[in-house]
């Protein structure tokens, strides 16, 4: 597994990470077994968030005897001091650690929940406070929205980034290419959602993609050349669609890293972005 030295983040990073959305609604063993997999295939950035259902409650026991090996993120939707409080101190119990490498304002829409944040009793002096008490060790965030991730990054100098780099947005309609500049300007770790994502969600994503909130690419060819262009833009990890099978996709796709794309892949990418409705249409300030 290709790895990546992340100044801000003080760790080298598998390019692939484990969402911890894979073991939700999973038994434990098998939660055990896809951990283990993980681990044995090199991943050692694990990330969840208490929002993915029991995920949280699978993967501690999973990790148990391997937390001091790898990097441990999790994130907060909770805007609040005093919620996001409850909820850090939740999943710390949850994942049977005494703290979290990377902790993350989790999903962040609008100016509106940046203004919540960063405002009185908003949820960023909760991760201050964890910081200076050692219980996170880095602070970042997840956005959904150009507008809310440019202004996260005036607001404070975080350690990391994940933001949905997806070769059909990015394609299309150039969106994320504005916040993928910045982040990369301001050297932050930068992690890529949706990056085996094809378009909206379709009606038998609930059956067939559960824990997916999307369609992801179904083509093996295709994912492998959308991941390739995710990171020659710059990104430095990845975190696959949230089901076993895409992962593994992902892990297959890392054993042929080292092959470029070629013009005729790049083509292959432009045609088919350019035929599809983009999951997140840029939105102009």
């Amino acid at each position: 597994m290709q790895k990546v030295k992340i100044e801000k983040l003080d760790y080298t990073l598998s390019k692939v990470a484990f969402g911890g959305i894979i073991v939700a609604e999973e038994s434990q063993m098998d939660a055990n077994n896809y951990v283990a997999e993980a681990i044995d295939a090199g991943i050692n950035y694990f990330d969840v968030a208490p929002t993915y259902s029991n995920a949280e409650e699978r993967l501690g026991p999973a990790l148990k005897g391997k937390r001091k090996d790898i990097f441990l993120a999790c994130k907060t939707e909770d805007r609040t001091r005093k919620g996001s409080q409850a909820l850090l101190e939740k999943s710390l119990k949850n994942l049977k650690t005494d703290y979290f490498d990377l902790y993350q304002l989790h999903a962040v829409y609008n100016l509106a929940d940046v203004e919540r944040t960063f405002g009185p009793n908003g949820s960023f002096e909760t991760y201050v406070k964890a910081k200076e008490q050692g219980y996170i060790k880095h602070i970042g965030f997840s956005a959904h929205s150009t507008e809310s991730a440019l202004a996260l990054m005036e607001y404070y100098d975080f350690d990391s980034i994940m933001f949905p780099f997806n070769f059909v947005s990015l394609i299309k309609n150039d969106y994320g290419s504005f916040v993928l500049k910045k982040a990369l300007e301001k050297k932050m770790g930068i992690i890529g959602l949706k990056s085996m994502v094809l378009s909206e969600r379709q009606e038998s994503d609930v059956i067939d993609y559960p824990k997916a909130w999307y369609h992801p690419i179904e083509n093996f060819e295709l994912a492998n050349k959308a991941v390739k262009y995710t990171f020659s833009r710059g990104v430095d990890v990845i975190i696959p669609p949230g089901n076993i099978a895409q992962f593994r996709w992902a892990i297959e796709i890392m054993k042929q890293y080292d092959i470029p794309l070629n013009e005729q892949d790049l083509e292959e990418l432009s045609r088919i972005a350019n035929a599809t409705v983009p999951l997140f249409p840029l939105k102009k300030k």
